[in-house]
Formats: structure tokens, sequence, C-alpha cells
């Protein structure tokens, strides 16, 4: 029995991981859930499953939580405190990170501290400070178990080969809903039109990551902490279909690959049940159903923030995290109608080049440049 806090239970990961738990009640047991805002849903959760605590960060809804919890025995908590504090909690075994963003990295690190294990769907606190983490990790004996789709997919196929070498890993990408746009095409696509992914049901803020390849940048930078890769050693390969969500290949020359249909619940369940592979009803993929499998190269110079993320991992240091924190303020804007798709683009690589590069970075560098990163992209905004 394990006994999960979930951060950011009423996001897509969040409910979702929920629902595994639900269907799986002699494996785990739900401890802490925390929201940032949507209390009326944390309400809901919480009365269904009656964790031990819950977390509101926006302080001034907790009188709202409270009250309508007041008649359960749910200790109820609010602000950004608390949700560091909740994850060194006792009867925590493990953390499922699903927070948006930056704001995933300190209660990561704090539950990390706390010797807790971690599932991790937050691939901003890698991007951010990933040799920081993963040293934290190593430091105090924790695993980090990714709950990424492309992520998972390579664990899976590490699974009794951590002995052999790695010759590369292949990222696989939908290549969004604009795969195969032309750059005049992109400059007049709406937010409607990028909020409708082909394959997945997502959050706004990844979809739209998703829809500019920037998710993939995140999720290249990602794959080279959690599994010690060299920067050379990552590759991207657009497949359409996302039945393969990943490859990985070995210095004989063998790639294996993690097929299976485009459903969260299935990384989600292994990354909370890992060593186990717990029985699923989840839908099986069937050759049949598709009959081609396709590849083809990304477009790097038409969707610009995949290039921009290879640059920011290549520099390293404080560049990616200027590369994240310049893209949510963008993306942000661009949900509410400020900057135009292509004009994201060009708020992170002027943000890239202006704010201060860090070749070392400490944790306080890191706070300093995600606020320096988001000012600029700020006054860039304000100016389009």
């Amino acid at each position: 029995m394990k006994r999960i806090a979930i951060l950011g239970s009423t996001g897509s990961i969040g409910t979702q991981a929920l629902d595994v738990i639900k269907a799986n009640p002699e494996n785990f047991e739900l401890e802490v859930i925390t929201a940032h805002s949507n209390a009326n849903l944390l309400i809901q959760q919480a009365l269904e499953f009656k964790p031990n605590a819950v977390v509101i960060a926006r302080e001034d809804l907790y009188e709202q939580v409270r009250d309508a919890l007041q008649q359960e025995d749910v200790k109820v908590y609010a602000g950004t405190n608390a949700l560091c504090s909740v994850v060194e909690m006792g009867t925590v075994d493990m953390v499922l990170t699903a927070m948006v963003g930056y704001a995933g990295l300190q209660p990561t690190i704090r539950a990390i501290k706390a010797g807790k294990q971690i599932a991790l769907a937050n691939k901003e606190t890698l991007v951010v400070a990933g040799q920081l983490v993963t040293g934290l990790a190593k430091e105090y004996g924790v695993n980090i178990y990714p709950v990424d789709s492309e992520h998972s997919a390579i664990f899976q196929c590490l699974a009794g080969e951590f002995h052999n070498p790695i010759e590369k890993i292949i990222l696989t990408a939908s290549g969004g809903p604009f795969r195969g746009r032309t750059t005049e095409e992109l400059a007049q696509v709406t937010k409607a039109q990028a909020l409708k992914h082909p394959n997945w049901e997502m959050g706004a803020k990844i979809t739209i990551d998703s829809a500019s390849l920037m998710n993939k940048g995140l999720e290249v930078i990602e794959a080279k902490w959690l599994f010690g890769l060299r920067n050379e050693q990552i590759e991207v390969v657009v497949h359409p279909q996302s039945i393969i969500h990943s490859l990985v290949q070995f210095e004989d020359g063998s790639i294996k690959a993690q097929l299976g249909l485009p459903d969260m619940k299935l990384p989600i369940q292994y990354a909370l049940g890992y060593p186990q592979r717990l029985k699923s009803d989840f839908p099986r993929f069937s050759f049949m159903d598709y009959p081609q499998l396709t590849f083809e190269q990304p477009d790097l110079k038409t969707f610009q923030n995949l290039q921009l993320a290879f640059n920011a991992m290549e520099k390293g240091g404080n560049m990616p995290c200027i590369l994240n924190a310049a893209n949510e303020v963008a993306v942000s804007a661009f949900l509410r109608d400020e900057v135009g798709f292509l004009q994201m683009s060009d708020v992170i690589e002027s943000c890239l080049a202006k704010v201060a590069y860090i070749a070392n970075p400490s944790y306080e560098d890191y706070v300093s440049t995600d606020k320096e990163a988001r000012r600029r992209a700020a006054e860039l905004i304000s100016k389009y």
C-alpha cells in the first residue's frame, strides 16, 4: 500500500491519477491533494476520497474549502508554504507532482529532501533546475519516476537494461494541430485552433506548448536530466499517430519502443505502481486500427521553439530556466489574446538573448533568473 500525495489534483494529470487510485484501492491510499484555485473541484475530491489533508494555494479561498469540509476528518491548509510542508508529512510515501510550470520546483525539492519518492509530471522542475534536482535526488536516495508518456516509455524500455549503455533516445512528437503549416499560416492561428490537439486531452498550457513544439523542447531537456544523457544523445521524430511513445537505441544498434494508445492513465499507473505492472481495464491498442505508423523530421525552422530549447540545453546553466519562464509568460499572454502564435517565439528568443547568463546557478540564482525573465517577457508583450 503506497500513500500518495498529489500536487495539482484538479488538473488533467491529477484527475486521471485519482481515477487510477480509485481503481486500485488495494495498492494506493490518498493522503494529500492540492489545488491552486479550483476550490470547488478540490472540495468534491476531498469529499469523495477523504484524504488526510488538502491544500488550496490561493489563501483567499481557504475559508470556502475549510467550511465545506468542516464535517469531515480532513485537515485544510492554504498558501505556498503549506504546499511545501504537506509533502514532508510522515504519512506520505510518494509525491505526484502534477502542478503546471515553475510553481512545482520548490515543493518537489522539499519532497526530495524529506526522502519522498517522486512521480514527476511537472517537467518544468527538471527544465529549470535539472542539475540541482537530480543532484538532490541522488544525495537523499530518492527515485524520480517519470509520468510524461515519452519519458515513461523510455523508462519502460530501460527496464532490465540499466547496465547497458544508451546510444541515443528518440522522443516522438505528434506534431500538434499545425503540423505541415507554413510560417505565413501560423501567423493567422487562433487560440481556439491551438487548443485543439489531434490526439491528447490536456490542460490549456501544455496544449499550447504542444502546438508550438515547446512541449517537446521541454521534454528534451527533462530527458537529459532524467536519464543522464549527453545533448547529442537526444533526437526528436514527428510521429503523427502518437502510438509509439518513444524509443531507446542501445550500443549494439538495437532499438526498443513502447507502444500504446494516447492515454495518460497508463504512464501515471506505471509510475505510481512501479516496479509492478498493475492490471487495468484501459482500452487496448490494435495494429488493425492503425495499419500505418509514419515518421518525419520536425520542422525546426517553422517551429522555432524546439530549436530554442535545443539551444538553451546546449548552453546550459540558467538558460533553460530563462526559456521556461519566458514561455510561461508568453503562453499566458497568447491565451489572453495579447500576442500572436509566432510572437511567442520572438518573446522567448529575446529573453534568452537579454537575461544574464549564469553558468553554474544556485537555487537562489534560479529564483532571480525566473523573476527577471518574466519581467522582460512581460515588457516585450506590453509593446505588441
